[in-house]
């Protein structure tokens, strides 16, 4: 426990002595309590240099304790070497005509013979009159400070210059704390984003995010990051981006049990890095798939069995439906495109049923023209000899059931693709991929694997024949 060495300097050094006549502790014991709570080692010295108050801590750091310190006259002999003992009382007490705080590092000596390099605070204690009555110093191991001084250091570090978001998240989910790098990820400002509810700021993926903070508030940090898809609103609009994601539960280190005090959240935009992952992923598996089409078709006897081989494979999670529409008459030629001639018709050649799963079956036998208007994708498709894509372009079930009814298409299509079939130099006909409303719309890289999925079935039909002469003229 703390001890004084009189009276007259605890009255100097604390507070007033309280009237004995009134209830609860006096100054001494007042003191005393506070001294021993604290968590940093302190001694104290009056004017000449004599021990008078030396705390628990300071008695677990040192071993000495307050009876063994307390009325001994500095340092020397006992917790300083004797050849230090001048420099390091000299430096501590000038404390007394120094403003303000002054910090020493030195090493003193444990009770049982050892050397403890430590960092001390020492202070000029005023009397009533105003004048120095003593010294107060507050030490700690140097490594103990020095791994406060890196804990402190690190969370301004990482609110400051990290490179990926940091955020605390209070309990009630709300952030509390967030880095500039954040803010940035988010669209605002740092204290724009403070106190408000996660749904403010994303479109979706909050409920996900809410759901791993409620889990890391309640069971703790998961044991590896989770990737977590977000839409965030910004003054541009909605980003969608994926963001790498760990948390940590934040506890009160003064509390006796744990008690959660939120939630650190830091995360790093891998959006691009996932996008590139799932483009590559996607190229192997529609690579793999037009190699084992390849291989499928080349048993079938039949070249327009093998034409429909090709369409079935291609559909695996890339279409809804899909339909091979040939040239009426025959092939046409570059030069039947450019001519004053009748207009191209085409004739349903194969397509995939449309109201149940199935393979693609062979059609068209009495070669009647689909009904298609004009300006038709698939039409549009032949003139061009190139690849053309089309989309309802509303929200209305209704109005989509029409677009798609309109065009001799499956009720429930809503985006189209259709690739021109080449082979030889001439045009064979168009094949038609269909996605439904659940599905997004085609982009230039599915047009690429469209029209890979076009020439074999191309090179099938040629390979069949003709269903009439070719046009020419």
């Amino acid at each position: 426990m703390s001890a004084s060495r009189r009276r007259g300097t605890t009255d100097e050094l604390g507070p007033d002595e309280p009237d004995p006549e009134r209830d609860g502790p006096d100054g001494a014991d007042l003191l005393a309590a506070l001294l021993d709570g604290m968590d940093a080692a302190l001694c104290a010295f009056d004017a000449d240099g004599v021990v008078t108050h030396w705390n628990r801590e300071a008695e677990r750091i040192l071993g000495w304790t307050a009876a063994e310190a307390v009325g001994r006259r500095g340092f020397a002999g006992w917790a300083v070497r004797t050849a230090d003992a001048e420099d390091v009382e000299a430096r501590l007490m000038t404390a007394m005509q120094a403003p303000g705080r002054q910090v020493h590092e030195f090493a003193l000596l444990t009770k049982d013979g050892g050397r403890v390099l430590v960092r001390t605070q020492s202070a000029a204690v005023h009397g009533p009159d105003g004048k120095p009555a003593g010294v107060y110093c507050a030490f700690s191991e140097v490594h103990t400070q020095i791994d406060l001084e890196r804990s402190i250091a690190l969370s301004e570090a990482l609110f400051e210059d990290a490179s990926w978001g940091v955020v605390l998240v209070d309990a009630d989910l709300r952030p509390a704390v967030v880095n500039a790098h954040a803010a940035r990820a988010l669209g605002t400002g740092r204290t724009a984003v403070l106190g408000r509810p996660l749904g403010d700021l994303l479109s979706q993926g909050v409920e996900e995010l809410e759901s791993a903070l409620t889990h890391v508030l309640a069971e703790g940090a998961p044991p590896a990051p989770a990737e977590m898809w977000v839409s965030v609103r910004t003054a541009e609009g909605e980003k969608r981006r994926c963001w790498r994601s760990g948390f940590l539960r934040l506890a009160s280190p003064l509390a006796e049990e744990p008690v959660p005090l939120g939630v650190g959240w830091l995360f790093q935009d891998v959006t691009e890095a996932k996008q590139t992952e799932q483009e590559a992923a996607l190229l192997r598996f529609r690579t793999n798939q037009l190699h084992r089409a390849a291989r499928a078709a080349a048993e079938c006897e039949d070249p327009g069995e093998a034409a429909t081989v090709h369409l079935d494979f291609s559909l695996a999670g890339f279409a809804d439906h899909a339909l091979i529409d040939r040239v009426a008459g025959g092939p046409v030629t570059d030069g039947d495109r450019d001519g004053d001639g009748p207009p191209v018709r085409l004739v349903r050649a194969a397509d995939t049923p449309s109201g149940a799963p199935g393979p693609s079956l062979l059609v068209g036998k009495a070669e009647l023209p689909v009904r298609y208007a004009e300006g038709h994708p698939a039409l549009q498709c032949v003139e061009r000899a190139g690849s053309v894509r089309a989309s309802a372009g509303v929200s209305d079930a209704e109005r989509a059931r029409e677009w798609a009814l309109g065009r001799q298409w499956p009720e429930d299509a809503v985006h189209a693709l259709c690739a021109v079939l080449r082979s030889r130099g001439r045009t064979l006909g168009v094949v038609t991929f269909l996605r439904g409303a659940g599905r997004s719309q085609f982009e230039r890289a599915d047009a690429v694997y469209a029209e890979d999925v076009a020439v074999r079935i191309a090179a099938a039909l040629d390979l069949a024949g003709p269903a009439g002469p070719v046009r020419e003229r």
